[in-house]
């Protein structure tokens, strides 16, 4: 740098100094270049140093512990094993367990009255409906003068056969006389008897002009009217529920037979309606039909007002008791490969469990196969889970 100074040399003189400006320039892009090679050099270490934290990362496991605690949380039970009572549900419809149709069994004709009509109870031999006899009744009373000019008949040859046997022995009438007069008697007679059957035949008929109840029962339709004009060809007037007894004809496949027998209890719900109806097994069907593969078990049911034949009912039938684990509807999952469940293994990974799933009880669903019992099963939120995923667990209990 040049410097020119010059001394004054007088007292009081200034003194002045030259400075170089390029030489100024020179020193401030110095000190740029050096903050410019501090910041290169810094992002050079930072970039090295994430370099390096990937690079370890990527070349060591994260540890069983941290990975667990950024896993999602599952609450699990174990199910056990329980006795339960065996349920089988089968639907049907009900029916009258001893229907009776009633018609006409006599001649037939103008009905006059029905003094019945479907809904009420009748005794064995009530009168369900009468029959036009006027034409039967003067034919009654002819008959019954036929007997009585028989009956005439029949007592004159016995007097005259009195009379004959008294002057017999005094010989003014032969043997022959009274031998003519004994066969007279009893052609008289026997025309009576022929009179009198003749007569209780005409009676019996007019009596088969009612129509009545065969047996004590209640009477579940009424087809005839008054004025009706009825045959012994014609369709059933009347259908009654022998002793108003019930039956449910329910359908049920081949195992479900094969798993109850007669006397088997039994509760039955119409459909419209919540009430049960307490009922057992009489009877099991002996074939099975070859189109569906089900068959029949009629379930015996007492008279009550909710019971209408033809109607839709559900039963679920006693079958016994089995030990198996039982879960809420919430842990069975199903898709198109059938029912299945979620467990947590031991390496606390979900898994999926194929099940096969039994009755529907109050505590739950009854798993037949595919459980023990001892697994860790996804309570809820099972269908969000994928089968491998590493998930932490929360022990539930179950009610009992």
């Amino acid at each position: 740098m040049n410097y020119e100074s010059g001394v004054m040399a007088e007292k009081g003189d200034p003194i002045t100094v030259d400075f170089d400006p390029d030489e100024d320039d020179r020193l401030e892009k110095r000190r740029t270049d050096r903050r410019r090679i501090i910041i290169i050099a810094g992002l050079i270490v930072l970039g090295l140093a994430i370099a390096a934290y990937f690079a370890m990362r990527g070349g060591t496991t994260t540890p069983a512990g941290e990975e667990n605690a950024q896993a999602p949380t599952v609450t699990v039970v174990r199910p056990g094993r329980t006795t339960v009572e065996g349920e089988i549900t089968a639907t049907g419809s009900l029916a009258a367990r001893r229907e009776m149709p009633v018609g006409v069994v006599g001649e037939g004709g103008r009905v006059v009255s029905v003094p019945v009509d479907a809904g009420d109870w009748v005794s064995q031999g009530q009168v369900l409906a009468r029959i036009d006899r006027s034409v039967q009744s003067q034919q009654v009373q002819s008959f019954s003068a036929q007997v009585q000019v028989a009956q005439s008949d029949a007592d004159l040859a016995q007097a005259n056969l009195d009379r004959a046997l008294q002057l017999v022995e005094r010989g003014f009438v032969s043997q022959a006389d009274v031998d003519r007069l004994t066969a007279t008697r009893d052609a008289a007679v026997a025309r009576v008897r022929v009179a009198q059957a003749q007569l209780a035949e005409l009676r019996a008929r007019n009596a088969r002009l009612d129509i009545l109840a065969p047996a004590a029962g209640y009477v579940l339709e009424r087809n005839v009217e008054p004025g009706q004009t009825v045959s012994a060809g014609s369709p059933p007037l009347f259908r009654i529920a022998r002793g108003g007894e019930m039956e449910l004809l329910a359908r049920l496949n081949e195992d479900a037979l094969a798993s109850i027998s007669p006397g088997t209890r039994a509760q039955v719900r119409p459909v419209g309606t919540d009430k049960l109806f307490t009922g057992q097994v009489w009877q099991v069907s002996p074939i099975i039909s070859e189109q569906d593969r089900q068959g029949t078990a009629r379930i015996a049911l007492s008279y009550a007002p909710g019971l209408r034949p033809g109607g839709f009912a559900t039963a679920t039938i006693a079958s016994g008791t089995v030990v198996a684990p039982i879960l809420p509807e919430s842990a069975v999952l199903s898709d198109e490969d059938g029912a299945y469940v979620l467990i947590i293994n031991g390496e606390d990974k979900a898994e999926r469990r194929a099940v096969t799933t039994g009755t529907v009880t109050s505590k739950g669903i009854v798993i037949a196969e595919g459980l023990n019992g001892s697994e860790r099963v996804v309570l809820r939120a099972g269908g969000f889970l994928t089968e491998g995923e590493t998930v932490r667990t929360q022990l539930a209990e179950l009610d009992d």
